[in-house]
C-alpha cells in the first residue's frame, strides 16, 4: 500500500510585547498536539523619562531561539510545514543603515517619550483629516509621533538611517535579506492612507521622512522569500514553507477567536487591552475615540487598546506582595462588586485611547487604614473593565450593536474572576474562545488562505468556550462605579498643568 503524504501545516509566529510564541496548527486550524508549543518570555527595559526599549539583536537571537525549539518539535512529529504565519505587535520602529544593521533601539507601543512630539504635529496637520485618513490618532505611541521626536532625540544617528521598520521587518530582513512591510503592520504606523493603501504624502512630510526611508508595501499574497543559505541548512523544515508577510498580533486576535463580520466584537485582555471589530470591505469613516487599521487589502479592523491590563496586575502583584495566584484569585472572586470603596483610574503606563495626555500617571482613591492589598486589586480590575465598557460604547457607536462579545487574552484565561467582572460591567454575555492561542491561531488561518487550503474557511469558526453571563444588580452597581470614576478622571485631568 503506497504511502500516504504527510498532511500539510502551519508554522505560527506570536511575537507579542511580554513573550514569544511558536504554534503548529494543521490543515483545519487545528492545533497540533505532538507539536509542543514553544514560549519564551522576555521583558523590555522601561527608562525613567518613560521609554520601553529593547535591542533588536536581542529580540532576533530570541526568535532564533524559538525557532530552534519549535523546529525540533516539528522534526520529532514528522510534520510538514507547508506556511510560517507571523503576528506581531503593532507601532514598534528601529532604525538601519544601509546593511541593515540596527542603529537604534527597538521602541515599543509603551515608549512615552514622543509625547511632545505628538502634540506638535496638532500645530502642523489637521488632526481630524489625519485621523479619518490613517486612521491613527497623533499620540506617542505611533511611528509617526516617534520619528518627529527621534529627529532631535537620536542627534546624529537619524541621518545615518537608511530604513525605519518594524520589529517583523527586521525579522524578515535578517532571515531573507529583503524589506517589506504588510498593509497591516503599515495601517499601524499612523503614516498609511487606508483607503489608498499607499504611504501618505502629508503626513511623511510632517515628520520630514521620504517613502523610500520605509519599506516598499505588500500584501499578504505577496510572494514569499526564500530563507537565507545558512538559516535554511539549520531549518530545513522551514526551508521550503511559503513565509507570510508580519501582520498585527490585534487582526490575528480576532480571526483567531471567531470576532470577525458584522455584530461580533473580540476583547483581548492580555499585557494590555483592546476591543476590536473585524470585517471585510471598504473603509468606513472613522469617527472620533476609535482607530482603524488594516488585517489586509480586503479586511478592516476598528477598536481601541488600552496600555494598562495585565502589566498593570503583574506591577500590582510585585509592588504590594500579593498572595500566590490561586490564593489571590479565591480573594478577588469572594469579594462583592465596588465593596473596596475605591476609585481607580488605571493608567499606570499613561493610555492610547483619546485623551492620552490628559494622564502623567495612575490614582487609586478612597483608601483607608483598613484597606486591603487584596482590595486594591480587586478595584483594578475593575477599572480596567470600565475603561473596556468605554471603548465598546464608542466602537458601536461607530458600528452598530453588538451580538456577540467573543473574549480572549492570558489575563481573562488565568481568571475567571476578571471574565466574570467584564461581563458584570457590560452588561452582556461574555464567552471566553475556546482556544487559548486565539493571536497564534489567525495567524495560522492567514497563512492557510494564503497557500489556499480550504480548511482556513471551515476552521474561521471556533467552537465557543465558557460563557459568563451579566447580573443585572452587578451591573446597576458597576454603572454607578463607572460615573464615579467619570467623575474621578475630570477631577484628575493634568491637561492644564502640562
Amino acid at each position: 500500500m503506497p504511502m500516504r503524504e504527510p498532511e500539510p501545516c502551519v508554522l505560527a509566529l506570536d511575537l507579542g510585547s511580554s513573550s514569544l510564541r511558536a504554534v503548529v496548527y494543521d490543515a483545519a486550524g487545528r492545533l497540533r498536539e505532538d507539536v509542543p508549543t514553544v514560549q519564551l518570555a522576555y521583558a523590555w527595559t522601561a527608562t525613567s523619562d518613560g521609554g520601553m526599549e529593547t535591542t533588536a539583536d536581542a529580540l532576533f537571537a530570541l526568535t532564533v531561539q524559538l525557532l530552534d525549539r519549535c523546529v525540533e518539535g516539528v522534526r520529532a512529529a514528522g510534520a510538514t510545514i507547508a506556511a510560517v504565519g507571523v503576528a506581531t505587535f503593532w507601532h514598534s520602529l528601529l532604525g538601519v543603515g544601509a546593511d541593515g544593521a540596527p542603529l537604534t533601539p527597538v521602541y515599543g507601543w509603551g515608549d512615552l517619550r514622543a509625547a511632545g512630539a505628538a502634540l506638535r504635529l496638532r500645530e502642523r496637520v489637521d488632526e481630524a483629516a489625519v485621523h479619518a485618513r490613517t486612521g491613527c490618532f497623533l499620540h506617542p505611541s505611533y511611528p509617526s509621533a516617534r520619528l518627529l521626536w527621534l529627529r532631535d532625540a537620536a542627534g546624529d544617528t537619524f541621518p545615518r538611517v537608511r530604513g525605519w521598520v518594524s520589529f517583523g521587518e527586521y525579522l524578515e530582513l535578517r532571515l531573507f535579506g529583503v524589506r517589506r512591510c504588510s498593509l497591516s503592520m503599515a495601517s499601524g504606523t499612523g503614516l498609511l492612507d487606508l483607503a489608498r493603501c499607499a504611504w501618505d504624502a502629508e503626513m511623511l512630510a510632517a515628520v520630514g521622512i521620504g517613502a523610500g526611508a520605509l519599506s516598499p508595501l505588500v500584501d499578504t499574497d505577496a510572494p514569499g522569500p526564500a530563507l537565507f543559505p545558512d538559516w535554511a541548512r539549520r531549518w530545513p523544515e522551514l526551508a521550503g514553507a511559503v513565509w507570510v508577510p508580519p501582520v498585527g498580533d490585534g487582526a490575528c486576535a480576532n480571526v483567531g477567536s471567531g470576532a470577525v463580520g458584522a455584530g461580533r466584537v473580540g476583547v483581548t485582555v492580555g499585557t494590555s487591552a483592546a476591543v476590536r471589530a473585524l470585517w471585510q470591505g471598504e473603509p468606513v469613516a472613522v469617527p472620533p475615540g476609535v482607530w482603524c487599521y488594516r488585517l489586509d487589502r480586503r479586511r478592516l479592523v476598528m477598536g481601541r487598546a488600552l496600555s494598562n491590563a495585565g502589566n498593570a496586575a503583574a506591577w500590582l502583584r510585585r509592588t504590594l506582595l500579593l498572595p500566590p495566584a490561586e490564593e489571590l484569585e479565591a480573594a478577588a472572586a469572594a469579594m462583592e462588586p465596588d465593596a473596596h470603596g475605591l476609585t481607580v483610574v488605571p493608567t499606570l503606563l499613561g493610555e492610547r485611547a483619546p485623551g492620552w495626555e490628559r494622564w502623567s500617571g495612575a490614582a487609586t482613591l478612597g483608601l483607608r487604614q483598613a484597606t486591603q492589598p487584596v482590595e486594591i486589586f480587586r478595584a483594578w480590575m475593575e477599572a480596567v473593565a470600565f475603561r473596556i465598557a468605554d471603548a465598546l460604547d464608542a466602537l458601536e457607536g461607530a458600528l452598530g450593536p453588538t451580538e456577540r462579545i467573543l473574549a480572549s487574552g492570558g489575563a481573562l484565561h488565568a481568571s475567571p474572576t476578571w471574565t466574570g467582572i467584564l461581563a458584570d460591567v457590560l452588561g452582556r454575555t461574555v464567552t471566553l474562545d475556546a482556544v487559548a492561542e486565539a493571536t497564534s491561531r489567525g495567524a495560522a488561518l492567514v497563512a492557510l488562505e494564503r497557500i489556499g487550503l480550504a480548511g482556513a474557511r471551515e476552521a474561521a469558526s471556533p467552537p465557543d468556550g465558557a460563557a459568563f453571563a451579566a447580573d443585572p444588580a452587578r451591573h446597576a452597581r458597576y454603572r454607578a462605579a463607572r460615573e464615579r470614576q467619570r467623575r474621578a478622571e475630570a477631577l484628575l485631568d493634568t491637561r492644564e498643568s502640562t
